[in-house]
């Protein structure tokens, strides 16, 4: 008994050294230029077996696991901040990617990998299914708060967050291919169908029926909505792959159809599903560091191999996709480098790899070796030069404001009202007019104004500036007309432009 307990008090020390050094790390990443992701990693395989000792874990099936949990997590942070207006343009091309663009970047892969690896047809075909998507954590985690052109800048995050089904597919696919012979290409393609078809679906139905849930139901504490919405988010993964589906597909739609829908309490779940999904980040890439061992990833036979691979991988397979991808697309030669270059490695492909390892595929422990060494290449020269070859190529967009204030409404007992965050651009109808100017709907009051950082109380005479934050404590029966108000102002404007011009 003393033992367990002491066995459990270490398991807690280590956990909180673990997360701290990761909240530390991601301070110091931009300084040394390297994505905070590989910091992580190296967290980890310098407290493994091969390191200082301290934790010795080699169990693939639980890095599986918290690897998948890890993924529903940020993917639902992920789509949450994906904007439907900017979505919307590039579906298409996203789409291309995430399935053309990953068939054939596995495929020139695989072909590379049967030759250096000297590896079976179906091995190498596994292979390059493995390392053949573009990884969503990665993605997220490199160009959050970063000010990547707009355009680009989505097509890059709606293509990483619907591209890992696609890599979950082949990998899948490939394994059964190899251990069950008999497999049909004919039911893997029909499979393939419903399980994108599936997660599509049900992420969308989930989603209206979480917004409506979450808009309707009056918990006691504005904290639980937040933990209401991650468990949904965890729900919709487990019911769309019981039913065969994509379920991390269906995580991201949901999201999607959360973060551009009116919700309670927006604000206290976009930041706790933010923090969230930092804590499962760090987790897993940290566990990701534990598996592997550095005495065997860093021979030679491995780091020549890996480094060959990446080579094709970055400047080969990746390009010719996205050039095929986005044919006729409307996409510039410097949009189209850019998207080829960003095309980066990460958690996904290391959690794969494990699969291989379960399934128990000849020469599985040389892919995990290899794929970890292709990851950690992709972050170390692809994440890190990613915001200046941007800035270099011209497709820089505005820099992104970030509050650098806390407001929070706390939650007193059942009370019907929240806290609305309101953010004045250039072109915003409002931009210059006074308080008492605007109409705002019966229940509606500006609490707060914030600019360049400063709390400014309001009074009717105070003048609204670009670029201030406006809070706004409105009922929930005014919220809906409160929105309605700033969003039809706006489309009247554009259309007063429009027809002048037509003029």
């Amino acid at each position: 008994m003393f033992e367990e307990i002491i066995h459990t008090d270490t398991f807690v020390l280590l956990t909180s050294i673990l997360l701290i050094a990761g909240v530390v790390t991601t301070k110091f990443s931009a300084r040394l230029g390297v994505p905070a992701l590989v910091l992580f990693i190296v967290i980890g395989m310098v407290m493994g077996s091969d390191g200082l000792g301290f934790i010795h874990f080699d169990n693939a099936s639980t890095a599986q696991m918290i690897g998948v949990f890890a993924l529903v997590i940020i993917l639902f942070e992920g789509g949450l901040q994906t904007k439907w207006k900017t979505l919307r343009p590039v579906i298409l091309p996203s789409l291309s990617l995430a399935t053309f663009g990953v068939l054939l970047t596995s495929g020139i892969v695989a072909s590379a990998a049967w030759f250096i690896l000297d590896l079976g047809l179906l091995e190498s075909l596994l292979f390059g299914a493995i390392v053949g998507s573009t990884d969503a954590a990665a993605v997220f985690a490199v160009l959050k708060d970063q000010n990547i052109n707009e355009r680009i800048g989505t097509t890059l995050e709606a293509e990483s967050g619907s591209n890992d089904p696609m890599a979950v597919f082949l990998t899948v696919a490939m394994i059964e291919l190899i251990t069950m012979p008999n497999t049909s290409i004919i039911s893997l393609i029909g499979t393939f169908i419903l399980q994108m078809g599936l997660g599509v679906i049900i992420g969308f139905l989930a989603g209206k029926l979480v917004v409506k849930a979450l808009n309707r139901i009056n918990l006691d504490s504005s904290g639980l909505y937040p933990i209401f919405a991650i468990a949904f988010a965890l729900l919709t993964y487990g019911v769309t792959a019981f039913m065969n589906g994509s379920g991390l597909l269906a995580v991201y739609i949901l999201a999607i159809v959360i973060g551009n829908s009116e919700i309670a309490y927006r604000h206290s779940i976009f930041r706790f599903s933010e923090g969230f999904a930092w804590m499962m980040q760090i987790s897993m890439f940290v566990i990701l560091g534990l598996l592997v061992f550095p005495s065997d990833l860093f021979t030679w036979d491995v780091i020549l191999k890996g480094l060959l691979l990446s080579f094709i991988l970055i400047f080969v397979a990746r390009p010719i996709a996205v050039f095929a991808s986005t044919i006729n697309l409307n996409y510039t030669n410097k949009e189209l480098i850019f998207l080829s270059w960003a095309g980066l490695k990460g958690a996904v492909p290391i959690v794969l790899a494990t699969f291989p390892l379960l399934a128990g595929i000849e020469g599985s422990q040389l892919i995990f070796n290899v794929v970890f060494f292709v990851v950690l290449t992709s972050c170390l020269i692809q994440g890190a030069t990613i915001t200046n070859l941007a800035e270099k190529l011209g497709l820089t967009g505005p820099k992104k404001t970030t509050p650098m204030h806390s407001l929070e409404l706390v939650s007193l007992g059942k009370v019907n009202t929240e806290m609305i965050e309101y953010e004045i651009e250039e072109d915003s109808v409002i931009a210059g007019q006074t308080l008492l100017d605007i109409k705002f709907p019966e229940g509606a009051l500006v609490n707060a104004v914030i600019r360049y950082d400063q709390l400014i109380t309001p009074t009717g005479n105070t003048k609204i500036k670009p670029g201030d934050f406006l809070y706004i404590l409105t009922s929930k029966k005014s919220k809906q007309s409160l929105k309605k108000l700033l969003e039809e102002k706006k489309e009247q404007e554009i259309e007063s432009v429009e027809e002048k011009d037509t003029d």
